[in-house]
């Protein structure tokens, strides 16, 4: 059982390690959402629109046509890889927005036409972690997309072609080899002549269904 001492120390570590007090370090902080929005599960984030979202699902559902719950499964990954390949350049462009904010009141000794470059260079070295994790994770979303577009189109490629045999009737199977039957009579002598006739017979002998012997 713990002790009052170890309680109070618990409750003071925790203090601690509640995360950064610095308006820098809140900044820094907050920018771990970039990767949770890239890798995690949930596509949409609180600034996104679910409407716009919903339409741009859409989209893809009309474009591709799934049919079964494989195909289905493949545009929804799809689509949601787009929506977040779409939302990285929009954070690039965030955090260069916010280094210009961030970092206004530095190289005020420059020359103002260079000022903004070296504010954008100096965001590139303070948020660099960040920026090589978007490109990261560009790159692997994007190896991501291909490789379900080449799956979704193996898959409908193959219905296409099961639809278009069931079409025409009939479903290509692997041949059967015929068995035939030994027999130790010649060719042809299970074959009746055909009777003769006179003139005075006016047609052939009729002979009943199944005694001809076929």
């Amino acid at each position: 059982m713990s002790t009052a001492a170890q309680i109070a120390a618990n409750q003071k570590n925790a203090q601690l390690s509640a995360g950064p007090t610095s308006e820098a370090g809140k900044a820094k902080s907050s920018l771990n959402a970039v990767k949770s929005a890239l890798t995690g599960r949930t596509v949409l984030l609180p600034g996104d629109h679910a409407a716009e979202y919903q339409r741009h699902l859409a989209a893809f559902t009309d474009e591709f046509q799934p049919a079964g719950l494989r195909e289905c499964e493949l545009v929804q990954s799809i689509a949601d890889t787009w929506w977040r390949l779409r939302r990285i350049p929009a954070l690039e462009m965030a955090l260069f927005a916010k280094g210009r904010i961030e970092f206004a009141n530095l190289f005020e000794e420059a020359d103002l036409a260079a000022r903004p470059h070296l504010i954008d260079a100096h965001t590139f070295l303070v948020y660099e972690k960040q920026i090589r994790n978007l490109q990261i994770q560009e790159a692997r979303l994007a190896r991501r997309r291909e490789k379900e577009m080449a799956e979704l189109r193996e898959l409908q490629q193959q219905r296409k072609e099961k639809e278009e045999q069931n079409a025409n009737g009939f479903v290509f199977s692997k041949p059967v080899a015929a068995t035939l039957a030994p027999t130790s009579a010649p060719i042809g002598s299970h074959i009746q002549p055909i009777p003769s006739y006179t003139e005075k017979s006016s047609s052939l002998p009729c002979t009943p269904i199944g005694s001809s012997g076929f």
